[in-house]
Order: C-alpha cells, then sequence, then structure tokens
C-alpha cells in the first residue's frame, strides 16, 4: 500500500462504542500510517469553531511541526483522553493547548504527543471553513489571553441573526 494523504480511515460513531473502547491508540495507529481518519467530535471545549456532533477530519503529522493557531489531535497524558484543541503557544518542542471554549490551558503537550492536524470539519453535511483558515491566529491570540469567551462570543450573541446568517454563508 502506498502512503498517500488521501486515504481516510472512517471510525465507528463514538456512541456504538462503550467509553473507553475509543482508544485513542486507534487514532494514533491509524495516522501512524500515513491515513487520515475522520470521527464525530464530542463536548464543546471548541465551540463555536467544532461543536459536538460535528464530524472533524484529522491528517497525520508529517514533517512540520504545528504553528500558533493549528487545531490538533494529542493524546492527553494525564488522562490518555485524546482531545482536539487549538495550539496557542510553543516552548522548545512542547506546545501550549488550550480548548477555544475552555477557561484553562491544557499546559504543555509534548510534540510527540501530537498525532494530526485538523484539516475539516463539517456540521450538518456542510463544511465548515471558520476557524481552520488564516483567521486561527487571531483566534489563537483570543484564546490564549482568555479574551476568545469574553469579548467575542458576546459579540457574536449580540449580532443581529441576519448578519450572523451572512457571515456563515461565506464560512
Amino acid at each position: 500500500m502506498t502512503q498517500s494523504s488521501s486515504l481516510t480511515t472512517h471510525l465507528p460513531h463514538p456512541s456504538s462504542l462503550s467509553p473507553h473502547a475509543f482508544v485513542p491508540d486507534l487514532v494514533k495507529d491509524i495516522l501512524s500510517q500515513g491515513a487520515g481518519c475522520r470521527f464525530q467530535a464530542k463536548g464543546d471545549s471548541m465551540s463555536p469553531f467544532i461543536k459536538d456532533g460535528d464530524v472533524v477530519t484529522v491528517s497525520p503529522v508529517f514533517r512540520s511541526s504545528p504553528g500558533i493557531g493549528d487545531v490538533v489531535a494529542f493524546i492527553y497524558e494525564e488522562t490518555g483522553r485524546l482531545l482536539i484543541h487549538r495550539v496557542v503557544g510553543k516552548s522548545g518542542e512542547s506546545y501550549l493547548t488550550r480548548g477555544d471554549n475552555t477557561l484553562q490551558g491544557d499546559g504543555l503537550i509534548l510534540g510527540a504527543n501530537i498525532l494530526g492536524y485538523v484539516i475539516k470539519v463539517e456540521r450538518n453535511g456542510k463544511k465548515v471553513s471558520l476557524g481552520l483558515g488564516p483567521e486561527r491566529f487571531l483566534i489563537a491570540c483570543l484564546t490564549r489571553k482568555g479574551l476568545l469567551l469574553s469579548f467575542v462570543f458576546p459579540i457574536w450573541r449580540a449580532t443581529p441573526a441576519f448578519i450572523r446568517k451572512s457571515i456563515r454563508l461565506f464560512f
């Protein structure tokens, strides 16, 4: 089998598995073989950019290291769970990650624990682009400073619905 970035493995819907059966090692094995994988995100730590139930496509980390603003999948050593959060800082070979909708960061994550990049998000069968494009740098800065939750979301909520709907058409 040749390596191809278009090779994608579809994992079972997490609700069809026991809570402990969705093993990060499975995702790690798939990505280490050069294949991408798609699965349904659970939780709201990355909301509104990745919401509970969205389907994310994760591409393996090859040569480049994650940059500020990239959304990465990694194994969180404290719990052994697979998390998807945004890179908001770097220190040597470790990365500071944090969910866009969380009050605290994850601490420093070893580069070896980063499995891949989120390259696509789908919600209700439609591609969601907001949060993965050039705006990811601004989102990372605001998230790191704790301003995304306290500044951007209230403005978004106060924006009239017809304007929000128009903006969503472009993203």
